[in-house]
């Protein structure tokens, strides 16, 4: 979560020309609706791991898929090759 110093982002407004009282309010209303969803890079560096980890886990999945698919179907040829040769014979 980003934090911010309220107190001096309030003076900034206030030195800028704001009334006080709109400058707490403004500072107020950021700390309130604004900063509560903003990330920060550590947000960001956890979510990549997060995401990286279950994007290997898919590959992975799908990998094992791919070669039972063609463990499968070598298979299934296998058995109609035998089966053809017992016919020939």
């Amino acid at each position: 979560m980003v934090t911010i110093d309220t107190l001096s982002c309030a003076k900034a407004l206030e030195a800028a020309g704001l009334p006080r009282e709109a400058a707490e309010a403004q500072t107020s209303a950021l700390a309130a609706h604004v900063l509560p969803f903003l990330v920060s890079r550590q947000d960001l560096d956890t979510m990549e791991q997060r995401l990286t980890l279950v994007i290997e886990r898919a590959v992975h999945q799908q990998t094992v898929r791919i070669f039972g698919f063609v463990f499968a179907i070598v298979g299934l040829l296998d058995a109609v090759l035998f089966a053809l040769l017992r016919v020939v014979r």
